[in-house]
This record gives C-alpha cells, structure tokens and sequence, in this order.
C-alpha cells in the first residue's frame, strides 16, 4: 500500500512535535484510534477538529480542507502484507466464522456496525512479554424482513 502525501506529512509532523496519538486525543477530544484513522484519510475531521489538529501539529491551514473532506474507506490490497496487519487478516480466516457463530447464537442474524462503532487499544503487562489488548463495540444490528 502506498501511504498517502498527507498521512506522510501529518505522521511526520506528528514525530516534529513529539506528540502520540493520545496527546492529540487530549488535544482534540476524539479517541486515538480515531485520530490515526484520520491520518491515513479514514475518516473526516470537522472543521474545529482540523484547526485543532493543524495547529497542534504546526502546519499550514490549507490542510484543512483536506482533512475535512469526505474520505475514502478501505484503501490497499485485499489481502495485507504489512505483517502486523495481515496477522487481523488471519485472525479473521481462522475465527471469523466462530465469531460469527458466537454472535448470531447471542444476538440472531445480523451484523455489527462498523459505522456505529468504536475500538480501543491497551497495552497490557505480562511476564512473559507484554500484551496488545484491542477492544471492538459495533451496534448490532439485525437483518430487516420485507
């Protein structure tokens, strides 16, 4: 996948500042997944959130603009090759249908949101090497008969 220019400029500006995701999130008062999602053009900003975040970063306003345009979700190849992110690719092929399974047992046939949704990342202690936590919440939302 090839990282569009301005996520680049947002990330290195990001790294000028020495600011981390959280540090925007106290900044903007959006969670800092969502934040990165804007980074990489998955989501759009308002435009109070795009002075905040180009102000914090010290860019130039004409950025703006940008960040407050709508985005265009799901960029990059089918199947991911960055490592880290191939692993929720086969996290999926190996659990998605359980997941599936598990759910539709609790809830019936339906799905979970991904527009009403929100996901969150922890770091966790362990002893034998720490742990990445990541928390998903998505509304269910049942399939309509007509």
């Amino acid at each position: 996948m090839s990282i569009p220019e301005i996520t680049q400029t947002l990330l290195q500006a990001k790294k000028d500042q020495r600011l981390s995701f959280a540090d925007l999130e106290a900044i903007l008062g959006r969670d800092e997944v969502w934040i990165a999602a804007l980074f990489y053009r998955q989501a759009s900003a308002s435009e109070e959130e795009a002075k905040l975040l180009v102000e914090a970063l010290g860019l130039d306003p004409s950025y703006i603009q940008n960040l407050t345009a709508y985005p265009v979700k799901g960029l990059g190849p089918i199947v991911p090759t960055d490592p880290l992110i191939y692993r929720f690719y086969e996290i999926m092929q190996v659990y998605g249908f359980p997941i599936k399974e598990v759910i539709q047992e609790k809830f019936g046939d339906g799905i979970m949101s991904a527009i009403d949704f929100t996901l969150d990342v922890e770091k966790e202690a362990d002893p034998k090497g720490d742990r990445v936590k990541i928390t998903m919440s998505g509304k269910f939302l049942p399939y309509k008969k007509w």
